[in-house]
């Protein structure tokens, strides 16, 4: 199952870039044998269209079939195995691909709100856009830890 994070806005050089390639690449070679990657970071931006309605059309112009995912404060608060569950839920109900939608300054347009089959939290606080694309891809890869059984997740 292929897994997307949809994110607005484009990330430079940097800690939290280095971070997200890093737990992207681990997830990948930890997920390829359960099934789950590639991993892709795809960015949308639009200089001339601002807002959460307008970056809602870019995401979900990006957004693959499948099961769309919107990062959001008030979603479900998961602990990382629950988390790795409804992964390979999705996975094992036959999902081709998964993506995860991080919305900009203003959070997610009614038009995303609307497409998204579940919203997640990674808890009341209100993260950079940036440090939550490094979060949610150290997550995948702990995710994927967890369904091969190995050591990187300790309860």
């Amino acid at each position: 199952m292929k897994v997307m994070i949809l994110a607005v806005g484009r990330m430079k050089t940097g800690p939290e870039a280095a971070l997200t390639r890093d737990w992207l690449a681990r997830f990948e070679a930890t997920g390829r044998q359960l099934g789950l990657g590639p991993a892709t970071l795809v960015e949308v931006e639009d200089k001339r269209r601002r807002g959460a309605d307008a970056e809602a059309d870019l995401l979900l112009a990006a957004a693959p079939d499948g099961p769309l995912v919107a990062l959001d404060e008030r979603g479900d608060a998961l602990t990382s195995p629950a988390f790795a569950e409804r992964l390979a839920r999705m996975r094992d109900g036959g999902a081709r691909s998964v993506a995860f939608a991080i919305g900009g300054a203003d959070g997610h347009g009614a038009a995303l709100r609307a497409r998204a089959d579940w919203a997640l939290s990674f808890g009341p606080m209100v993260w950079p856009h940036m440090l939550a694309r490094a979060m949610l891809a150290e997550q995948l890869y702990r995710a994927a830890s967890i369904l091969s059984g190995g050591p990187y997740h300790r309860a």
